[in-house]
């Protein structure tokens, strides 16, 4: 089997709102042997290997249902087996998982293979495993044909083990998973900020964050007190709470003496560490007293080790959360019970069949295991694992009674005495703790300390949940619901609005002007662009980011309260959207640009991966009402109101939506020019005249005009008010700073320059129309090119576009050529500019960008306009702003602009000896690098 591709999807996508893995698979020679083919022996070492299996319900929507499918008739194939695998080592692993999808890619033996994953390695690692058990069940015969590489030693419960293990490691642990799980009840979002237990709960400004079960709101101070033992122990006696008698020791000397003053028997445990490590109790001689002392050593990470009195009673873990006792558990050490016929070992099989039960932290208990600390105790009772006790007999294999050792808890909240509960608030109170837990030592929790006794033996941070949230007997409680709330009390925010853009061109301008709307409503803004990230107008990120890692960043600002997602197609397909939903998503538009790549070859296929902003937007959805792409994406909506724009005020959907109620932009004639109006709730709102946008240069730019419409539907989805709307509009140019390469205007040469990144045919049309629009006394003149990339079609319709609405014509290629040839693309534009009718005299190739703009702007006369449809956007305006034709300061009476007032590089050659050949770097303009050296340089 060969993979093809591999996508990791960490947000909503084509395939599910939520994150999954894609594989696309080329299965070979397995095509021929579906699982009725491989064999009975297949399904049923298959089925021993995953018993669990047997509860996949697949296509028959019941248990058993996936099983059914491998015998059935001729069976099922390979990839659609690794899906089912792969969901399940995930789910023996601890992630609750269940969708999956196998489809034909059209080509024989060639699959999609999508599962759902929690978290990437896991997620990955699963795949792989399962296809390592795939390969070594099928038959000999098998293996041969399809050349299988099998590990001869290969053992599945061994390999199973293993990566249960190592997914603990990488997903959640049960206190961080229940506190995400409570926060998805409560519709608060969460980012995972590492690998391990870091997590931020809400967006930008509202966030709050938790490491484990600790909070934003734990005190620093508070944590180191709880992590020193004795610091917790004096705090707490001084006052005046029941605590043992406790001394600290640096060597197994003073250990004993210690243990000595104090009176047998004593604890041993470290100064600071966690879970039980390294605690010794009940000891009764010196020589106990000095092994406890070596084993605390181990653990601690302090020389320091504490040897306090030992108290009798059974161990409470009482939980503590602003300042409430919220859950109480009786923990129980890991043991067995005698039966009279099974050994000790035999027992702890018994007890570790519980399906409850499993390695480390995958569920609600532990697995026993026969250790150093089990064969001390059963050394001390003189036993050994071979010893069969009594019937009903118990014998404890841990000293202390963590969870983690095995240990079970019973939930006694209910029960807790007014007494012993004030004493834990109290506890926690006094080491400052928002989240703490007391342990506390008492024969009846129901009793009160004063009567009957009973101390406090450590007090921790970051006390875990799984003992109250999944108890082994009692009643669940919802603890980690009571830190969410106290992260976000009711009423508090935790989400900022966020508005997700989508389409094939204008979603740059569109996000620009929602971002200047919003910042006249008084927001701070975070915006993704294809320039950059931005977070209030400033530009944090430089580059094209417009994928989940950019949404990412605007969502974890501290700073942003207002979110402004541009979301493009390449994001979507590699690896999903990095936001679960908005509240506001718009289409612009679908017309062609990328297409033939990443198998995405129709309109109809762009606009699926596009829709999947729309799907995931929460209040209301913007359509363009002008493209039925867009239009068909209503039907796929699940948000409550859909907005459609139109610049055609008569259009027949858009009167129905309007008369029932709907929302609606329409740009409507009127005797002073167009106007913006809004539509809502049977309202007509006026709104603006479209020549007072700058951006529509007087209203002829007409994509700027429904970039606007687009701008203002969004931000009156937002219950922005008209006027903040208004002047969000005014207030917004498409100048350079403002805009790079969005119809950029330089008016201060004798010619008229604009510059744009128009880079498929839809944009070039709008710059086209705009060009025949504009009044102009001169020549029109285009220095135009495509992406390599591009398909040669989409080249051709550029150039047809174009042919016949200008006088002189440069064809240049971009300084990437993406796999095109030197001049290869612009000999394509002008070859087709000549079969529209264009004189071979107007057309000029030159296919460095850098020599086509200088020869443009050399060729200009007074009057002229000229379009210059640029790639690298920075160098293309230098050069527009630094020209001179040695007529412009004469001529218009003005000194030349200080947009940059830094001197062009000069072309500089310099030559340096290296160690294994010449190294010659020119420098063309201070803006390419060139190295060239010798053949046998290293």
């Amino acid at each position: 089997m060969k993979i093809l591709s591999k996508n990791v999807y960490v947000g909503p996508n084509i395939y599910a709102n939520f994150p999954v893995i894609r594989f696309q698979i080329d299965i070979g020679e397995l095509e021929n042997w579906p699982s009725m083919k491989l064999g009975e022996e297949f399904v049923s070492g298959l089925v021993d290997a995953l018993p669990s299996l047997q509860q996949h319900g697949c296509s028959y929507g019941e248990p058993g249902g996936f099983i059914r499918r491998l015998r059935e008739d001729e069976g099922t194939w390979i990839g659609h087996i690794w899906e089912h695998v792969a969901l399940e080592l995930q789910n023996l692993a601890g992630s609750d998982v269940g969708f999956g999808r196998t489809r034909s890619l059209g080509e024989v033996g060639c699959y999609n293979v999508v599962y759902q994953y929690q978290q990437r390695d896991v997620g990955l690692e699963a795949g792989a495993l399962g296809m390592k058990l795939l390969t070594h069940l099928m038959p000999e015969n098998v293996q041969k044909a399809i050349d299988a590489n099998i590990e001869e030693d290969f053992d599945f419960a061994d390999e199973l083990n293993s990566f249960v293990r190592m997914a603990q490691r990488k997903e959640f642990g049960p206190s961080t998973g229940s506190l995400v799980a409570a926060a998805e009840e409560r519709g608060i979002p969460w980012l995972r900020l590492n690998e391990y237990s870091l997590v931020q709960f809400g967006h930008g400004k509202y966030q709050q964050r938790i490491q484990a079960t600790v909070t934003s709101q734990t005190k620093h101070i508070a944590v180191e007190i709880s992590c020193d033992k004795e610091d917790t122990h004096n705090l707490l006696n001084d006052l005046g709470l029941p605590v043992p008698k406790q001394l600290m020791v640096y060597s197994a000397r003073q250990a004993v003496r210690a243990a000595n003053r104090i009176g047998y028997p004593v604890v041993v445990k470290p100064l600071n560490a966690n879970h039980g490590r390294g605690v010794s109790i009940n000891l009764s001689s010196d020589e106990e007293i000095e092994a406890g002392f070596a084993e605390a050593q181990k653990f601690g990470t302090s020389k320091a080790v504490l040897i306090e009195s030992y108290l009798t009673g059974l161990d409470h873990r009482m939980l503590v959360v602003n300042n409430e006792l919220v859950a109480v558990a009786k923990r129980v050490p890991g043991h067995v019970v005698g039966d009279g016929m099974n050994t000790i070992e035999q027992l702890v099989d018994i007890v570790n069949q519980d399906p409850r039960r499993g390695i480390g932290h995958e569920k609600v208990l532990t697995r026993l295991e026969l250790d150093t600390q089990a064969e001390r105790l059963m050394a001390d009772a003189g036993y050994d694992k071979d010893t069969v006790l009594e019937k009903d007999q118990i014998f404890y294999l841990r000293s202390t009674a963590n969870l983690s050792t095995g240990g079970t808890a019973i939930d006694v909240t209910d029960i807790v005495h007014p007494d012993n509960r004030d004493m834990a608030i109290r506890a926690i109170k006094a080491i400052g703790l928002d989240v703490g837990g007391v342990d506390f030592l008492t024969d009846d929790i129901s009793k009160s300390f004063k009567e009957i006794g009973g101390g406090i033996c450590e007090c921790n941070a970051a006390p875990g949940f799984r003992m109250h949230v999944a108890p082994s007997e009692g009643t669940p409680r919802d603890v980690a619901g009571k830190v969410i709330d106290m992260l976000f009390p009711t009423g508090s925010k935790a989400s900022i609005p966020i508005a997700g853009i989508t389409g094939t061109n204008g979603k740059t301008t569109t996000s620009r002007m929602l971002a200047s709307i919003m910042k006249s409503a008084g927001y701070t803004t975070g915006m993704t662009s294809t320039d950059g990230v931005y977070i209030d107008g400033h530009l944090s990120v430089k580059g094209d980011m417009t994928g989940p890692t950019s949404a990412q960043i605007v969502l974890r600002d501290p700073n942003v309260d207002f979110a402004i997602m541009e979301t493009a197609r390449g994001g979507i397909l590699k690896r999903g959207l990095g936001y679960k939903s908005c509240d506001v998503g718009a289409c612009l538009n679908i017309s062609s640009d990328h297409l033939g790549q990443r198998g995405i070859d129709t309109l109809e296929q762009l606009a699926q991966i596009k829709r999947v902003v729309v799907e995931v937007a929460k209040d209301v959805v913007v359509l363009n009402a002008d493209d039925h792409h867009c239009l068909a994406m209503a039907d796929f909506c699940s948000a409550n109101r859909i907005c459609y724009v139109t610049l055609n005020p008569g259009h027949g959907l858009v009167r129905e939506h309007i008369r029932s109620g709907g929302m609606a932009v329409v740009l409507e004639q009127g005797i002073n020019g167009d106007m913006i109006t809004i539509y809502d709730k049977g309202a007509h709102i006026p709104l603006l005249w479209t020549h007072l946008i700058p951006a529509t240069i007087e209203g002829k730019a007409t994509h700027n005009v429904q970039n606007a419409m687009f701008a203002t539907a969004m931000a009156y989805s937002f219950e922005t008010s008209l006027e903040d709307i208004r002047q969000g509009l005014r207030i917004f140019n498409t100048s350079f700073y403002q805009a790079p390469g969005r119809l950029n205007i330089y008016d201060e040469h004798p010619f008229k320059v604009i510059l744009d990144y128009a880079h498929n045919p839809a944009a070039i049309k709008t710059i086209t129309d705009l060009a025949t629009r504009l009044d102009v006394v001169g020549k029109r003149r285009i220095v135009m090119a495509m992406p390599g990339d591009r398909r040669n079609e989409d080249f051709v319709e550029a150039a047809s576009i174009i042919a016949n609405h200008f006088d002189e014509y440069i064809c240049k290629a971009d300084d990437d050529r993406r796999g095109r040839g030197f001049d290869e693309v612009p000999t394509i534009l002008k070859d087709t500019l000549v079969k529209e009718g264009v004189s071979e005299n107007a057309v000029q190739i030159i296919p460095s960008e850098s020599d086509a703009v200088e020869k443009a702007l050399e060729d200009c006369q007074k009057g002229d306009l000229l379009i210059i449809l640029g790639d690298n956007i920075t160098r293309c305006w230098k050069q527009i702003v630094h020209f001179n034709s040695g007529e412009t300061a004469e001529a218009v009476g003005e000194t030349p602009s200080q947009d940059f007032p830094e001197k062009l590089y000069e072309p500089v050659e310099h030559k340096f000896e290296l160690s294994a050949g010449e190294s010659i770097v020119k420098d063309d303009r201070g803006v390419r690098l060139v190295i060239e050296r010798d053949e046998d340089s290293d």
